[in-house]
């Protein structure tokens, strides 16, 4: 492969301003504020307690910021082989000035000073949009988010609805429901209405997406409200529910979010086979794992029962990923969506990414979203699927199909946000 032709397509999509359609950013702090915000990050702790580090050093309660980066810096030495310290390294030459190429006991400090001068700068936040081509990042707030306070031009909310499918046994979750919709549940009916309430104030807001992560095991299936009605009931007197009538309840509420995503005209994101708690000692948010019996199939009946919403698909393993390229190979309404998780490294990209273009059509496919949590990871992040984007555009299709390195950057072009624009409209 030309390196000259994929360089001249990937400083084409370089160019190209982006959105984020899925991050856990808070709107309120967006921006890290020292480099503790930036190796606090799931994939670091995880992968340095991994590495050997306990979990006691890594989340000792009232740890100071530079403390905790001087604990994990040791462990860098044997993570540098991985992506996700080439991310840290990216970030501190492009944001703060850092030369060297690697971060070491030696040097660490004066990047930590660095990178805290440069943080404290008024505008921060806004240099780090600029810098990283950002117009838009999607959020995935709670449903009982006010939504006040920040800019939903640029921070757009997203109805993230786990809560209310899975945890709604819980006493605190419906104490919740109740405040943000002044009602109180007791029945379906004013479940219904509850969750249309929820819907009602998000849309108002500018809200384009209604999001859930899944477990392996989850099915959804329609439910009557004769059937959700006394289990509704139970669980208003204050009685716990049996395991089925736990389900029951957990698919009820997934139904009614879709036929509510009908009404309000949203993308329901569905991110599919995560298995939680897999390692109980594992670092916070290193506990969960992918789940390979999660299969599409068990999402059959959604799909056909709602062609009116675009369902954006996430999936963390590598055959489900085929599995995904089949369905949105079929179903009008099934669409790509980025490369969650455990999927997020450049192999696993590149196979999804070949599969996808090669057999989904081009306007049902979203090339990338960052999943981060503080801004500054959208830079090293899509820099990394445009690489591998640009790659795969220059060997596969200028250079394995005859395409001109015109059609090729359309293609491109379209992936990373065209297709978001589309499918996210505001509507």
């Amino acid at each position: 492969m030309s390196d000259e032709l994929r360089a001249r397509i990937f400083a084409e999509l370089e160019r190209l301003p982006l959105i984020d359609p899925h991050t856990h950013i808070n709107p309120h702090a967006a921006a890290s504020t020292t480099l503790a915000d930036i190796l606090g990050y799931h994939y670091y702790t995880e992968l340095a307690h991994s590495a050997g580090l306990p979990r006691e050093q890594i989340e000792e309660p009232d740890l100071p910021p530079k403390e905790k980066v001087a604990r994990l810096i040791p462990k860098l030495a044997d993570l540098d082989n991985t992506i996700q310290v080439s991310w840290l390294v990216e970030m501190c030459r492009e944001f703060f000035g850092f030369t060297g190429e690697r971060i070491t006991e030696d040097n660490w400090e004066s990047v930590y000073d660095a990178a805290e001068n440069k943080m404290a700068e008024t505008d921060w936040e806004q240099q780090v949009l600029e810098q990283s081509g950002l117009e838009q990042v999607f959020l995935t707030n709670d449903f009982d988010d006010p939504l006040d306070g920040f800019n939903t031009d640029v921070y757009i909310p997203c109805l993230r609805t786990d809560d209310l499918v899975f945890a709604l046994q819980k006493p605190e979750v419906r104490e919740r429901l109740n405040r943000a919709t002044d009602m109180e549940l007791g029945d379906a009916a004013s479940l219904v209405l509850q969750i249309g309430r929820l819907f009602q104030h998000f849309k108002s807001r500018g809200a384009r997406a209604c999001a859930i992560s899944l477990p392996p095991t989850f099915s959804p299936e329609r439910i009557e409200t004769s059937t959700a009605d006394p289990v509704l009931s139970k669980l208003s007197s204050g009685d716990s529910l049996s395991a089925d009538e736990a389900t029951c309840l957990s698919r009820y509420v997934f139904w009614t979010l879709a036929e509510m995503c009908v009404e309000y005209r949203l993308p329901f994101d569905l991110m599919i086979g995560v298995n939680r708690g897999v390692y109980p000692a594992g670092v916070h948010q290193g506990q969960d794992l992918f789940d390979s019996r999660v299969s599409l199939i068990q999402y059959k009946q959604l799909f056909n029962a709602f062609p009116q919403v675009m369902f954006p698909i996430s999936v963390l393993a590598q055959t489900s990923n085929q599995e995904l390229v089949s369905y949105s190979w079929i179903f009008p309404n099934v669409v790509t969506n980025a490369h969650w998780w455990y999927s997020n490294i450049p192999t696993y990209i590149e196979l999804d990414t070949r599969a996808r273009l090669e057999a989904v059509p081009r306007t049902k496919q979203i090339g990338y979203y960052s999943d981060m949590y503080k801004l500054e990871f959208a830079l090293p992040k899509f820099r990394m699927y445009r690489r591998v984007l640009s790659s795969v555009l220059a060997g596969d299709f200028v250079m394995g199909r005859g395409w001109s390195e015109e059609q090729a950057i359309d293609l491109g072009k379209q992936v990373l946000r065209g297709n978001v624009e589309r499918i996210f409209a505001a509507q």
